[in-house]
């Protein structure tokens, strides 16, 4: 609630994914520009983050324990600096 997210009653909050939503600058940076930065990150890293974090972590392989850090971390900069940008 603290990000001004308040409707949860769906999968995803509404403030975030609406059909209203996508043709505005916020929208386009959400979903081309993110969708982006996912498939760059994907080849990056060598593969995705479920593979990483489940068969990378399942074999104690390094890279897959520093992929892993990564994507929480980022995803933690991501909700509490860059989602108060876009709501």
């Amino acid at each position: 609630m603290k990000l001004g997210i308040h409707d949860f009653s769906g999968l995803v909050p509404r403030e975030l994914f609406t059909w209203s939503a996508l043709p505005t600058l916020k929208g386009f940076v959400s979903i081309i520009v993110g969708g982006f930065l996912v498939g760059f990150g994907t080849a990056y890293a060598g593969g995705c983050t479920s593979g990483h974090a489940i068969s990378g972590l399942a074999d104690l392989q390094l890279s897959s324990l520093i992929a892993v850090v990564g994507f929480f971390a980022g995803g933690l900069i991501a909700t509490h600096f860059l989602l108060p940008l876009f709501l």
